[in-house]
């Protein structure tokens, strides 16, 4: 009997374990597939320099200027600060010409705080990867903001999903045949299980 009952506890087990793996697997897969569709579409759709989301923007870095601290492909996410929040040795986004729409990321190496008596902020900058510094100062009007973080090659996938945006439901379709095939081995090693012990349970 002893051995039936572990046979039992242990089915209780696997049921147990298999009723919480159906939750989450379906929680995940929601949630995640919900994800990757409004991403897909929101990068697709809005192609603006300016774009943001919860407060930051974020753009892709073209070059290996601010090489060893981020390279190209990466993406930099800039929180929006007042000038007088940012100083010397952060790394800030800018317009580098009111005539142009690109975008520089470089390190602040001096801040001057009263630009020739203007009581304009001006910041004079460098790519770390760079000899020199940049041929010309940023005023306080050309900074987008400070980088916080960044994700290495992030901005390699969004490229991607701005071109390519199609190819993301055939993905999504992927996840869930694979779910499906996840669940079908767990009913029937479910069933298997329960078989056994009711062989098991005739026998004795």
């Amino acid at each position: 009997m002893s051995t039936i009952a572990k046979e039992v506890t242990g089915n209780n087990i696997s049921s147990k374990g298999f009723r919480i793996y159906s939750v989450a697997r379906k929680v995940f897969i929601y949630c995640l597939s919900v994800f990757i569709v409004a991403v897909a579409i929101f990068f697709a759709a809005d192609k603006s320099p300016k774009k943001s989301m919860f407060g930051f923007r974020y753009y892709t870095v073209l070059t290996d200027s601010m090489a060893p601290e981020f390279s190209s492909g990466d993406m930099v996410f800039v929180r929006v600060v007042n000038a007088n929040k940012i100083k010397e040795g952060d790394i800030i986004t800018f317009n580098p010409s009111s005539g142009s729409d690109a975008y520089l990321t470089h390190r602040v190496t001096e801040k001057i705080t009263d630009y020739q008596g203007t009581g304009v902020t001006c910041f004079r900058t460098k790519g770390d990867a760079n000899n020199t510094d940049d041929s010309f100062l940023i005023d306080e009007s050309r900074v987008i903001g400070k980088v916080k973080f960044h994700v290495p090659k992030l901005g390699v996938m969004v490229r991607f999903v701005q071109l390519r945006w199609y190819f993301i439901l055939p993905l999504v379709a992927l996840m869930f045949v694979f779910f499906k095939m996840m669940k079908y081995y767990f009913d029937l090693k479910s069933k298997n299980d329960s078989a056994q012990t009711q062989q098991s349970i005739k026998t004795e």
